[in-house]
């Protein structure tokens, strides 16, 4: 059945109808959109949400970090946010497949309807102007056969009128003569337009207005297959992330199952436990006895337990729960208890050690730059570098007795220092560089090969320079279209380099092996970092 049979009648029913289903493809557009605005919304609270709970960055050194419910606690966070970025990306795949798809289509159906209907116009409009000529003709017709009755009767009159001249009769006779004569045309010309005009009426019923019928059908079906298209793509789409929903959620109960109690009990105490002994029994002391005041202070000025380690207020006894000011926090630590200043003093000389080696790596650097500069002068002036050589000697030897300054603390809290043995470099006023080891004895630096290319001695300095080294490689675990600026399109099973980690924000930068880089969702790829 088609419209141009059936409703060859309802042009303006059929027009009624496909305005009202341009309007529901454009409503339906808009719900969608409004849908995205949620679900961006919702991703937004949710990212905030997480990032107000998530303390990892801020405060990662404080005791609980290392204890399992809280590692678990920032998980589910990260978590979140990975939950965050599906939400988003459902957005963002509503307002591309849906939203920016169907106000495209609706602007060219709108067009090709407005184009049927003015071809219908255009025919309505010639046979109106068809039937106009017609009912010209029709009347002009009908005014010249009444005038040539009156003609014709005048003629007979005047013939039998015995008064007439024989020049009027002859007259009367040629008028009526005349008369007919135009009313025979028009009846012929009404003849022939009528002719015209059932020919392009039958055109216009039969074959004009049922052809553009059918393509207004044909559209309109189009239109509604379309639509369903679009239902049946809001419902996919969240599909398609169900998945990578399902892991985050498999990953926060994973969370869950990790945390291990009787280990986060054993961190606290290992954190937290200060190495004092319980306090002694008091001695009693017989004031009836008269008993010599110097020695009772003698006795008292020995106590047994934390009293003697504390140090700080012998006239006060020691309570488990009395209320604690602040401690003021020294250098040396002293204000905490003998394991916890051991371990502080043990951490804090390790940071030095490292601290002076990437020192002492500079300062190497910058020597060998200036004997690069010394022999090719082309390449640099030698004296630029002696600002940031004489900085980084002022910095060695700061740390050098920062790290003397701590280990002396630390042997005399019980730890142990290992010293790490450094190269460091000094520099004479005429630039040439020795290198010393920390007790102060000479080694003399291998001089390098002329033979060499000058350019060997940046290769290690320089590398940085070069596309950023990857971290690790990663497979891709779905397919990522990558339309979003800034974004790189991956398939199922595509192994890429990693060059960025996840900051938190639910994207990792990869890079492929032709070089093209970019952001993937990091919870759609499987990822491997070097050790």
């Amino acid at each position: 059945m088609d419209w141009g049979t059936e409703l060859w009648d309802q042009y303006d029913i059929i027009e009624k109808h496909t305005q009202s289903g341009l309007e529901l493809v454009e409503k339906y557009a808009k719900f969608v959109k409004e849908r995205t605005e949620i679900e961006q919304n919702y991703a937004k609270q949710l990212r905030n949400l997480s990032k107000k709970y998530n303390q990892k960055r801020s405060n990662k050194d404080e005791p609980d970090c290392r204890l399992s419910s809280h590692q678990s606690f920032l998980d589910i966070l990260n978590e979140m946010n990975d939950y965050a970025g599906q939400r988003e990306l459902i957005a963002e795949n509503l307002i591309v497949n849906i939203c920016i798809d169907l106000t495209k289509y609706l602007q060219e159906i709108k067009q090709e309807r407005k184009t049927y209907l003015m071809e219908a116009k255009k025919a309505q409009q010639s046979l109106e102007s068809t039937y106009k000529q017609l009912d010209n003709s029709k009347k002009r017709f009908e005014r010249e056969w009444r005038e040539a009755e009156r003609a014709a009767q005048h003629a007979e009159k005047t013939d039998q009128d015995i008064n007439a001249t024989k020049a009027d009769v002859e007259k009367a006779k040629q008028q009526a003569h005349m008369k007919a004569h135009i009313a025979e045309e028009c009846k012929n010309d009404y003849a022939a337009q009528l002719q015209k005009y059932n020919k392009e009426q039958n055109q216009f019923y039969f074959n004009d207005m049922p052809l553009i019928f059918n393509k207004l059908q044909d559209l309109d079906e189009r239109r509604a297959q379309k639509l369903a298209q679009g239902y049946i793509l809001f419902s996919d789409t969240e599909k398609q992330v169900m998945p990578i929903i399902g892991k985050c959620l498999e990953g926060i109960t994973k969370a869950g199952s990790s945390v291990d109690e009787k280990n986060d009990s054993r961190i606290v105490i290992e954190q937290n436990k200060s190495g004092f002994e319980r306090p002694g029994d008091l001695e009693f002391e017989d004031y009836s006895q008269g008993i010599n005041r110097a020695s009772s202070d003698s006795s008292l000025g020995t106590p047994k337990g934390p009293i003697d380690l504390l140090g700080k207020n012998r006239s006060k006894n020691f309570w488990l729960f009395s209320r604690r000011t602040k401690p003021t926090v020294t250098e040396d630590f002293g204000h905490l208890p003998p394991e916890q200043r051991r371990k502080r003093l043990q951490q804090k000389f390790e940071e030095i050690c490292k601290e002076l080696q990437k020192e002492v790596d500079k300062s190497e650097a910058l020597g060998k730059m200036k004997d690069v500069y010394e022999k090719n002068p082309q390449m640099g002036d030698p004296a630029s570098l002696a600002p940031q050589i004489n900085q980084t000697s002022q910095k060695i030897e700061q740390l050098r007795g920062d790290m003397s300054k701590y280990e002396t603390w630390l042997a005399e809290a019980g730890g142990r220092g290992d010293t790490l043995r450094y190269r460091a470099q000094s520099f004479n006023n005429n630039g040439a560089h020795d290198v010393y080891s920390p007790d102060g004895a000479h080694s003399d630096e291998s001089t390098p090969d002329p033979s060499q290319a000058i350019y060997a001695e940046f290769d290690d300095d320089f590398d940085d320079e070069e596309l950023t080294a990857p971290i690790g490689e990663c497979i891709a675990l779905y397919n990522f279209p990558g339309v979003s600026e800034g974004t790189i399109a991956m398939q199922e099973g595509e192994a890429l380099a990693v060059v960025e980690e996840d900051k938190g924000d639910g994207w990792t930068r990869v890079r492929r092996n032709n070089g093209d880089e970019g952001y993937i969702p990091t919870s759609y790829v499987s990822i491997t970092l070097k050790k």
